[in-house]
């Protein structure tokens, strides 16, 4: 007979003999918690802290306040991103030894851009039982309140800081015909709208969305020049959560097998040079300051900020 998570059973799939498990191991349960407001939290979620003998948080701390909320006193043990192989282990020994654990992230869905990937697949790989219990998700608050056209959508999570591999998720963004989902950091979500307007075009439209399900949540729409603009100028206020709503392409403008990534492509042909600095002075015609149309260009584009900064045979040259 299987074992109980503890000393209650939980209603459900969470005690379905469908959710396989190894002989004698443990169910590791995916709890999503609340974004923002702690009322948001599910009842199943609720029953499943309650019941399982350990939880594995991202920070104790922050849980133990959701813990206290909901007067729950299962015992907590930390395991984040810089958390060593040694409390993976840890966790997969428990697992091993029949017991049940549930792992929880600071806010929404474990393994979305959270730490616990590794353990959940080195679980799974043993045929270990692996349990959603779903709930709260940054990424779908963020796109039910954009305002957008969002049936088919791509998660994109945090973009890469700078380089080739920035580059190459900006221009796979902007030929997606989905819509698609970024998170950021607040000081970066100036120069990320930027290089969004500059991958995807000006009148792209979007959404920013700050502090969901929060007192000062704010969503912000509009085409994507005119956000990066907004935040530029301090229009949006760059502290707490941000996720970055982008919409999808319209229909019969999708990329073809053998095109030229969106920021390299003009309608007449030219170079990605020529393209790239055609594309900065559009971007400073519409209001955007020239260093920063330049920064951005450079960005989506690959090229070198002096080559967009030399003259370009028309006798224009940025300052």
């Amino acid at each position: 007979m299987r074992r109980k998570a503890g000393a209650r059973d939980l209603a459900g799939p969470a005690t379905s003999t469908a959710v396989g498990s190894s002989a004698g191991g443990g169910r590791l349960f995916i709890v999503a918690t609340p974004i923002g407001n702690l009322g948001d939290v599910t009842f199943r979620a609720i029953e499943t802290l309650r019941s399982v003998p350990l939880i594995a948080a991202e920070d104790t701390r922050h849980t133990s306040r959701l813990l206290a909320r909901y007067e729950i006193r299962t015992r907590l043990i930390s395991y984040h991103a810089r958390s060593g192989p040694g409390r993976r282990d840890e966790l997969l020994e428990h697992l091993r030894s029949g017991l049940d654990l549930g792992l929880v992230t600071d806010a929404g869905t474990p393994l979305l851009s959270d730490p616990g990937g590794e353990l959940a697949a080195t679980w799974a790989a043993e045929g270990g039982a692996i349990v959603p219990i779903p709930g709260a998700s940054a990424a779908l608050a963020a796109l039910v309140a954009s305002g957008l056209a969002v049936a088919r959508w791509a998660f994109e999570g945090f973009l890469p800081r700078s380089g080739a591999d920035r580059r190459a998720r900006l221009a796979r963004i902007a030929d997606d015909e989905r819509a698609c989902v970024v998170y950021e950091a607040p000081s970066r979500v100036p120069a990320t709208l930027a290089d969004l307007a500059a991958a995807a075009g000006p009148e792209r439209r979007g959404a920013v969305c700050r502090e969901l399900t929060k007192i000062h949540e704010e969503v912000v729409r509009g085409p994507l020049a005119e956000l990066a603009d907004l935040a530029e100028a301090g229009g949006i206020t760059l502290r707490g959560e941000f996720a970055i709503v982008i919409e999808a392409l319209p229909a019969g403008r999708g990329r073809k097998p053998g095109d030229a990534p969106a920021a390299s492509r003009t309608a007449d042909g030219a170079g990605p040079v020529a393209a790239a600095r055609a594309e900065v002075e559009r971007l400073v015609a519409e209001g955007l300051r020239r260093p920063e149309a330049v920064r951005s260009v450079a960005a989506a584009s690959g090229l070198d900020r002096r080559t967009l900064y030399r003259s370009d045979g028309g006798g224009k040259t940025a300052p």
